[in-house]
């Protein structure tokens, strides 16, 4: 197992409280690789891939939950998913005009939905966060407040090194809770720091912080970059264009090239290909009489 990606489930001996740690280095590392994101964006993505993983690793089923952000200023796409074996891959797109932008002013005009699909669905489930407040941790508290009627604490740090984070949940019929033990608990959590999650040590982490707390720590389970992109998934695409505007892409050079934004590999097609792409089935007989 991976020891710098992973998510660490955990419970309170005592309390009606479940959480979730999580540590990205390699995964987010990869999801950076040939990316040249501002810090604004580099942080927000990176918040969106613990999250990710951190609502993932709680998913009973086989499926995945896309984190999807669209909006019409600075940040027009953000897109993280992740699968129930916590396979995870991400990107943004974004035009800035200074490297110090705030969260608010990055967000303006933004729409964020998380959507949960598993093989056994009849349709996927979409469930609207409200963009609010000073980071997408507040959002999702927000979310799951409103929404989910689950109450949660959540902090989430993106920086190049790492990313990672932390999610407290009250436990559905769990029993009591006091508000003062509740209030504490999120202040404890509002204490992780990036120089904690690169250390990379959970158990001795989750004891720190929740020093006054027993816990029982569950096994961890590893995080990996992982892109679906495939030479069919592209041919299909080229195929949507049809015949006429894939001619056309083919251009000067008599080469269309797709990047994948996920993961950077570069595919390229010629004219050959093209005509392979568009030509009949195999075996397709013709009405055409010679």
């Amino acid at each position: 197992m991976s020891e710098s990606d992973r998510v660490t489930p955990f419970f309170f001996e005592s309390l009606p409280v479940r959480g979730a740690l999580v540590q990205l280095k390699n995964s987010w590392h990869r999801i950076q690789l040939n990316q040249h994101y501002e810090q604004p964006v580099l942080e927000v993505l990176g918040h969106a891939a613990a999250a990710s993983a951190l609502i993932a690793q709680s998913l009973k089923f086989e499926g995945q939950i896309t984190l999807q952000i669209t909006g019409k200023g600075p940040l027009s796409m953000l897109v993280m998913q992740c699968t129930s074996d916590l396979a995870l891959r991400g990107m943004a797109r974004a035009e800035l005009s200074g490297a110090d932008m705030s969260y608010p002013d990055l967000m303006a005009r933004a729409h964020c939905a998380i959507t949960v699909d598993g093989e056994d669905m009849e349709r996927p489930y979409q469930g609207i966060v409200e963009v609010c407040g000073e980071s997408l941790a507040q959002s999702l508290e927000h979310y799951y407040e409103r929404s989910a009627q689950l109450p949660s604490h959540v902090v989430l740090i993106g920086e190049q090194a790492v990313a990672g984070g932390l999610l407290l949940q009250r436990m559905p019929q769990g029993g009591e809770l006091d508000e003062d033990d509740w209030r504490r608990l999120g202040l404890l959590a509002a204490t992780l720091r990036a120089e904690e999650l690169r250390d990379g040590a959970e158990l001795a982490l989750l004891a720190k912080l929740f020093a006054e707390d027993d816990l029982r720590v569950l096994e961890s389970r590893e995080v990996s970059f992982h892109c679906r992109c495939s030479q069919q998934r592209t041919e299909d695409v080229l195929r949507m264009l049809g015949v006429e505007e894939a001619e056309q892409a083919l251009g000067s050079r008599g080469r269309i090239d797709v990047t994948c934004e996920y993961c950077g590999r570069l595919r390229s097609f010629d004219e050959v290909d093209v005509k392979r792409l568009f030509a009949p089935p195999a075996g397709q007989a013709s009405s055409r009489l010679h």
